[in-house]
């Protein structure tokens, strides 16, 4: 049979879609192609028509507002009248599980939106061809005894022609079943199979306290780093090896995933003791210390692991899984290449910390922040010089809480950018305005900290500009500090960024020096003012010895680079007159006074002490 005899006799289709746009352009296109067409808007009219007078197939989309396509294939396969009628699905959604769905309700094809009419046809060709074929073995039985000897090939042909195609037809469900159960680069278990898994051995578990199982969340240390290093490929050749080395570390009933990027996951079943937990993960980090080899070259990595074991407090898998991600966590929290045991308090940490982000997010537009000031006294009058700028957050059900407890959620979340810029916007202005009120407060500089994220936003010079023009502040007022590691990230680009904001006549300052990295060659290079020396050495300076040569080195060092040195964390007079007999230029400290509230420092500048 040809395709011009098909269109002729088996020409009677019905479109079912509920975008009128969608009913047009199909309804145009095949009836231009010869076919008789039939449309319904929903799934109720669809089924009206079907029944009424079958068509010979019909175009069904997924998504419709009253029934969705998946209902009415289901409805016309329970009806005998219709379950015959071949359904192609017209979908926007691509994922294998839609796929694999359409066919389980008895769709015999799948055809993904936007679509060529070409391809329409051809599919709507092909299943009609099918159904022929399947008419005509009806036909030819009918004929049977008649024409068995005349027929006997033709027929074995056919039928040997459709049992292939329902073979392969079968054999593209298994692989669309498979494909959506399994990671497509390692062939692992993907999150959905291993989740199915979990929630079976937790109700094993449930069933019989003496089945013991645990679950081993791993998350590879430096993966992005050779990523970003070696390339994608590199990469990929690194996740597979991976993945045989878990296999190799397990038995054979425990469960090997792959969950996301480099993130994968352990299910350990039927265990004598939960030692035999902790047992495999040390010896998966003992290979983890090994290198990898990889087709052309060498590499090392590294983990951290989180165990969590099963007991009946868990319902579900999500919790489970929420607990073994939280103790990975903590493992890399203490450094990494490591495992740790889930408890509660871990959980009741996270509960905190995630509060605390909450709560972080609100605390600008609440307006919860604060600055408190920290004196900076000059060593050669011993008259206060200035204030360095401290944040805290007037938390309304915690307090006052220092930034040691948030800078770093802060910095994680990106935070740091609004919450640093608000506090020089405050700082300059709170200082501008202490000098207009106070005379003996004129020559008085401000210190602000900066983040890295900070200065690393492209108008951040602009946005420094900004605040200087709007609290009328002058820029030799300002002293931003940066740590050693900002200054050596980004090399040259730092140099031109520090130039620009040294052309504000603003002063630089390297804050906790000593304790980061820096290459003393490269640092002259940088425009800096001054070296901050950390509280760390100034402690080494006691009173029944001089053990200040750490101090004395920096000092030197700043002064050979035209530069001055300020010290932090000063507590006694003794390492006052140290650090003056060795040429630093000015400190602060608990000696001189701790941070201040704008109402003291207000008393303190017009009392203008002297230490």
């Amino acid at each position: 049979m040809n395709h011009n005899q098909l269109n002729s006799s088996l020409n009677n289709i019905l479109v079912v879609d509920d975008i009128a746009d969608n009913l047009r352009v199909l309804s145009a296109s095949l009836t231009e192609k010869g076919y008789q067409v039939r449309c319904a808007k929903n799934g109720t009219m669809a089924l009206i028509t079907a029944k009424k007078n079958p068509p010979q197939l019909i175009l069904l989309d997924i998504k419709m507002p009253d029934m969705d396509g998946y209902q009415v294939c289901a409805k016309l396969k329970e009806d005998e009248l219709t379950r015959d009628i071949p359904i192609i699905f017209l979908s926007a959604f691509d994922d294998v599980l839609d796929k694999v769905k359409a066919f389980s309700v008895g769709g015999v094809d799948y055809i993904t939106k936007p679509f060529q009419i070409e391809e329409v046809v051809v599919r709507i060709q092909h299943q009609l061809i099918l159904q022929a074929a399947q008419a005509e073995i009806v036909e030819l039985n009918t004929q049977l005894e008649q024409k068995v000897q005349q027929r006997t090939a033709q027929l074995e042909a056919v039928i040997d022609q459709l049992n292939l195609e329902i073979a392969q037809h079968q054999q593209t469900q298994k692989q669309l079943s498979h494909q959506a159960l399994h990671d497509a680069l390692t062939g692992l278990p993907n999150r959905t199979l291993f989740m199915e898994y979990l929630t079976k051995a937790i109700q094993r578990h449930q069933r019989n306290q003496d089945y013991l199982f645990a679950v081993l969340f791993i998350d590879l240390d430096r993966f992005k780093i050779i990523n970003d290093s070696w390339g994608h490929a590199v990469g990929d050749q690194l996740l597979m090896a991976i993945s045989r080395l878990l296999r190799e570390c397990c038995r054979d009933l425990d469960t090997v995933a792959r969950l996301s990027g480099d993130e994968f996951t352990i299910l350990l079943e039927d265990l004598h003791n939960f030692q035999d937990a902790t047992a495999i993960a040390e010896r998966l980090l003992a290979k983890f210390m090994l290198p990898i080899h990889l087709q052309e070259r060498k590499v090392f990595s590294a983990a951290s692991i989180g165990i969590v074991f099963g007991s009946t407090t868990y319902h579900n898998g999500i919790e489970l899984l929420r607990d073994a991600d939280i103790a990975m966590y903590r493992a890399k929290t203490l450094g990494k290449g490591r495992y740790a045991i889930f408890d509660r308090e871990m959980y009741a940490q996270t509960i905190h910390l995630s509060q605390l982000e909450t709560d972080l997010r609100l605390a600008l537009e609440r307006q919860e922040f604060i600055l408190y000031y920290q004196p900076i006294v000059s060593l050669e009058t011993l008259s206060l010089a200035g204030f360095e700028a401290l944040v805290r957050w007037q938390h309304p059900q915690m307090g006052l809480i220092s930034p040691e407890k948030f800078m770093a959620i802060a910095e994680d979340t990106g935070l740091i950018i609004p919450l640093g810029e608000w506090v020089l916007q405050e700082a300059c202005q709170q200082l501008y305005a202490w000098q207009s009120t106070f005379p003996s407060a004129a020559s008085l500089h401000i210190s602000v900290n900066l983040s890295s994220k900070q200065i690393k936003q492209f108008d951040f010079v602009d946005k420094l500009g900004q605040i200087l023009t709007a609290t009328g502040l002058n820029g030799a007022s300002l002293r931003l500090e940066l740590t050693e590691t900002m200054l050596m990230d980004q090399g040259e680009k730092t140099i031109e960024l520090l130039t620009q904001i040294k052309q504000q006549k603003i002063q630089l300052s390297i804050d906790d020096f000593g304790t980061g990295y820096s290459s003393l060659s490269y640092l002259h290079h940088f425009p800096i003012n001054t070296l901050k020396i950390d509280r760390s050495f100034v402690n080494l300076i006691k009173e029944e010895e001089s053990n200040c040569e750490i101090v004395k080195t920096i000092v030197t060092l700043a002064h050979s680079l035209g530069m001055k040195a300020i010290a932090e964390g000063v507590e006694t007079s003794h390492q006052i007159t140290h650090l003056t007999n060795l040429g630093c230029s000015a400190a602060q400290g608990y000696f001189f006074a701790k941070p201040l509230n704008r109402q003291l420092v207000e008393s303190l500048i017009v009392n203008n002490p002297q230490w």
